[in-house]
């Protein structure tokens, strides 16, 4: 057995599920996180996150849920390195017959598990995890772990546009190892989302000076540019870009030879208005090509913040001096 317990994991993430209490989730989440090394601190805050370290496996719903095994471990066997090779394996499973042999690799990988370990991997194929160990309360509790600023940390998983390798680094590096993460065009970003008020007096109170605009109910779009290029993401960081075409011919007219922006893209009606949010989606289905679906539902691009720009980040100047520079290209 390489380094942790797969077991020791599916404790954690028991406990975690079985309080209410989010100090107690953060004391059983910080405590994971401080004994894991190396991979094992990017798999376990994958694991806890929900999701597995690669993302797609080429396993949903309807292939997990025919997994069958005979028998199960009567204790523990399995190194959370272990489980994570055994999903590495997945997409490489191509051709006749895929699907078979990838519920046979699967099964195989079940017989060496507890009954508890059978049950998180199950329900970790088909993304039912959502227990509250969710991104922002694991920030906090690497952040813990690391002893640091979860402000910084927080921070840097925004820049690196995922919380693995960032909370790996600040394990092992401290404050100091955030510094690897920086701002650079064509490694998106996560996206910044709002945050709950109990009204508008109260939204008020905290922010003081504020900027109202409109919620436009579209798809989010970052956009990169340096020089010619352009690439478009999705709020899932998503490459999009043969998509939208027709905000790459925008955005290559931006003044800023090199900039980061954000805004939602809405495909209208003639008089203006939006169509339905679901119509606006049908631009990045699969069903058409991109130019087909340009002439029947033509995309408009409202930009609302500007990130980076010739050099400058600007995460953490005023919105108002980023409207300025946003509007100033």
């Amino acid at each position: 057995m390489s380094g942790m317990w797969f077991d020791e994991l599916v404790e954690v993430s028991a406990a975690v599920a079985a309080t209410r209490s989010r100090l107690n989730k953060l004391e059983h989440m910080a405590a994971l996180l401080g004994r894991a090394r190396g991979r094992d601190l990017e798999i376990a805050v994958a694991f806890l996150s929900g999701a597995p370290r690669q993302g797609r496996i080429g396993v949903g719903p309807a292939l997990a849920r025919r997994i069958q095994s005979k028998t199960c471990a009567q204790s523990p066997r399995l190194a959370l390195q272990d489980v994570d090779a055994a999903l590495e394996t997945l997409p490489s499973i191509t051709g006749s017959g895929a699907q078979q042999r990838k519920l046979d690799h699967l099964a195989a990988l079940f017989e060496q598990a507890t009954e508890a370990e059978q049950d998180f991997l199950r329900r970790l194929l088909l993304g039912e995890l959502r227990q509250g160990a969710l991104a922002k309360l694991l920030l906090e509790a690497a952040a813990r772990a690391a002893d640091i600023d979860p402000g910084a940390l927080r921070r840097a998983a925004m820049v690196a546009g995922e919380l693995a390798p960032v909370a790996r680094a600040a394990l092992v590096d401290g404050e100091a190892g955030l510094d690897a993460f920086a701002v650079t065009p064509f490694k998106p970003l996560a996206p910044m989302f709002a945050q709950p008020a109990a009204d508008i007096d109260d939204a008020m109170a905290r922010l003081g000076r504020a900027l109202l605009d409109y919620k436009l109910d579209g798809a989010r779009l970052q956009v990169h540019k340096a020089g010619n290029r352009v690439r478009a993401y999705t709020r899932q960081l998503r490459d999009v870009t043969s998509a939208v075409p027709e905000v790459v011919e925008l955005s290559r007219d931006i003044s800023a030879e090199r900039a980061i922006l954000d805004g939602e893209v809405l495909s209208l009606r003639a008089d203006g208005r939006p169509q339905p949010f679901q119509t606006t989606m049908r631009r990045f289905g699969r069903k058409a090509s991109a130019a087909e679906l340009r002439a029947q539902l033509p995309l408009s691009i409202f930009l609302f913040d500007l990130l980076y720009a010739d050099g400058d980040t600007l995460l953490d100047a005023t919105t108002e001096t980023r409207r300025a520079r946003l509007q100033a290209i």
